[in-house]
Order: C-alpha cells, then sequence, then structure tokens
C-alpha cells in the first residue's frame, strides 16, 4: 500500500489530508482542532476505541450517540454541532469513500451542515478499487457490526460470514453512500491512520 499515492488521490478529490502512524497522535491532533466549540460524532468504534469522546468532552460540547442517554435525541441534537467526526466503513486507494449506514444518522452529518466534518479510518479499510471496498463493508464490516450489536440479523445469527441481503427489522445496512469527491462549499477533512481501527 502506497500511503502517499493514496494521501494525493484524496487531495486530489479536493479533501484536505492528515496521515499520522498512530491513533494517538491523530487524537491529540482532533483534540487541538477542535475547541471550545460543538462536535458531533457518528457512530463509530475507530472514535472510541481512540478515546475522543473523552478528549474533547473536556473543552467542547460533545454529542455522541453511544454516550447520549436517548441515542436518536442525541443523535438530531448532533445536526447542530459545529463539527462533525465520524469514521468511514471503507476507502479506496483512489480516494473514494464508503458508508453503509442503518439509521442514517452518519451519513446525514457527513453531507451538509456543519462547519468542517473529519472523516477518520485505519489503513484496514483501504482497497485497491470501489468494487472491492463495496465488497468489503457490506462482507466484512456491516456483519461484524451486527454481531457485536447482538442484532437478529442472518449475516449475525451465521457468525458474521457475509450479507444475506435480508429483510430483518434489525438490518444496519439500509443506505450507502459513496463519496467520489468533496462535497462543494463543505470543509471535509481525511484522517488516515496507519493502524487497524474499527471493523
Amino acid at each position: 500500500m502506497d500511503i502517499k499515492k493514496i494521501v494525493n488521490a484524496f487531495k486530489k478529490n479536493n479533501y484536505q489530508v492528515s496521515y499520522f502512524e498512530t491513533a494517538a497522535a491523530a487524537a491529540d491532533y482532533l483534540d487541538h482542532e477542535i475547541n471550545q466549540t460543538t462536535v458531533a460524532f457518528g457512530d463509530s468504534q475507530t472514535l472510541l476505541s481512540m478515546g475522543l469522546y473523552e478528549k474533547l468532552s473536556e473543552h467542547n460540547m460533545v454529542y455522541d450517540p453511544k454516550h447520549g442517554e436517548d441515542f436518536f435525541k442525541t443523535a438530531r441534537d448532533g445536526m447542530q454541532a459545529e463539527f462533525f467526526v465520524t469514521s468511514v466503513n471503507g476507502a479506496t486507494e483512489d480516494g473514494i469513500l464508503v458508508n453503509l449506514d442503518g439509521t442514517g444518522n452518519r451519513v446525514a452529518g457527513s453531507l451538509y451542515g456543519h462547519r468542517k466534518v473529519y472523516l477518520v479510518f485505519g489503513t484496514n479499510k483501504i482497497e485497491p478499487n470501489l468494487e472491492k471496498t463495496i465488497w468489503r463493508v457490506r462482507n466484512v464490516a456491516a456483519p461484524k457490526n451486527a454481531l457485536r450489536k447482538g442484532l437478529k440479523t442472518p449475516c449475525a445469527l451465521n457468525g458474521a460470514d457475509k450479507c444475506h441481503d435480508c429483510s430483518s427489522p434489525d438490518r444496519i445496512c439500509n443506505g450507502l453512500m459513496i463519496h467520489y469527491k468533496k462535497m462543494r462549499h463543505e470543509e471535509m477533512e481525511v484522517v488516515i491512520i496507519d493502524q487497524p481501527l474499527g471493523l
């Protein structure tokens, strides 16, 4: 994997890009960048493992559905935050981002309405092309997430084997968002971490 080439691909697609060798270094960077303001999180194991909620909560108002008393209320309130921080389910070597969402809060927050969006992910989520990225998102990341949540979807009940394209009410892969380029008039920064993070 050629990190320099990947960074340049995201820059070509109009994103600001930061690269870090460790999650700790990336967390320190975001802790410095987001200060005395409001920030919302997408539902993300990556951000959780980075300890970002604890860091940013010391000097910001943080809306994180994982830590809110009511997931949906916290997610809605977070739509008004100045900053939005989330991970992605997959990325391509040529600078495309992919998110698969069950509720819509993560995809919605990444598209519009915030002063700046940070998209944070580890190199384990990078695949050579879009086809392989979508396959990984649907057949690896989503089933593992359903299993982790204890949902009664076919993928979870079969040990996170693959996507069954089910119609379960527990289904978490309802909307697929592909960021081919940075959204117009939105400030967006890709934060790449050279570690395996998230699912």
